[in-house]
């Protein structure tokens, strides 16, 4: 699962860019960050999806789409199926 979170904070954090106010893309990210087992892991995510959003930054495409998943994606369900579609880690 750790594995899985990280990969997903990079990849969500990828359509993120650095901008004053939070993007829906690094809104997403940080949420998928909440899920981590333990403050160790949340914070590892975190620097990864900001060295993410600093390298890369977002179409429009992408912050659609990361707000449609924003308020669909829940750490109690991100094992399932249905969770990790709902926070845009599976189709």
């Amino acid at each position: 699962m750790r594995r899985l979170l990280l990969t997903a904070a990079v990849l969500c954090a990828s359509l993120s860019g650095l901008t004053a106010c939070k993007t829906s893309c690094r809104e997403l990210s940080e949420k998928l960050c909440e899920c981590a087992l333990n403050s160790v892991e949340k914070q590892i995510c975190q620097q990864r999806a900001a060295d993410e959003e600093a390298r890369v930054e977002p179409t429009a495409e992408n912050e659609i789409v990361c707000e449609e998943r924003l308020e669909g994606c829940d750490c109690r369900t991100i094992e399932t199926e249905e969770g990790k579609k709902a926070c845009g880690l599976a189709r």
